[in-house]
């Protein structure tokens, strides 16, 4: 064999190598971009869900004005969250408010017994697990792009495509931000 032959050679298998590398990394983004369109659509449920709720509540509690304002301006914030940390950090303000709605719904005993409200429970709880799931998928998409982005041989890929690491969808730190919004029946 000849110098160009194995040159040439080398030249194809980098060049192969370089392709297959980059189709990864198309294949990595759309896959995160993939899982965060199911969060979206999740959370969009759950937007949809909220007024429901809120009027089916405020039936029995009229004078609970702030748990219903809190739930609102919470369910602003989430809908108009732009990047992954500003949606985080709204659906944990979103939960948070979510909580208080159902504890003012433990001081009326013929609410918790009303199937409008506890069929939105239900219905709020499913999606809860959803997001949940729908978080985990993203979650571990974007790991295994970011893991891609760092590790060498692909980084050089990476940066000469600018390929960009993502953010991971995280509920915030401490006990309270661990449990799920309670549904009681």
């Amino acid at each position: 064999m000849s110098t160009t032959t194995i040159i040439l050679i080398v030249l194809a298998v980098v060049v192969l190598w370089a392709i297959f590398a980059y189709n990864g990394f198309v294949r990595l983004v759309t896959r995160t971009k993939e899982a965060w369109a199911d969060i979206d659509v999740q959370l969009k449920r759950r937007y949809d869900l909220i007024p429901n709720l809120v009027e089916a509540v405020k039936g029995y509690a009229t004078h609970e004005k702030t748990a219903f304002e809190n739930v609102t301006k919470a369910r602003a914030a989430a809908m108009g969250a732009g990047t992954v940390a500003e949606h985080a950090q709204a659906e944990n303000m979103l939960t948070g408010a979510l909580k208080s709605l159902f504890a003012v719904s433990e001081a009326y005993p013929d609410l918790k017994a009303n199937q409008n409200f506890l069929a939105l429970q239900g219905e709020l709880s499913d999606t809860e697990n959803k997001i949940q799931a729908a978080r985990r998928f993203y979650n571990g998409n974007a790991r295994d792009l970011n893991i891609a982005i760092d590790s060498f041989p692909g980084n050089l890929i990476a940066k000469s495509f600018n390929f960009s690491k993502q953010e991971f969808f995280e509920l915030e730190e401490g006990a309270a931000a661990k449990e799920p919004v309670a549904v009681k029946f």
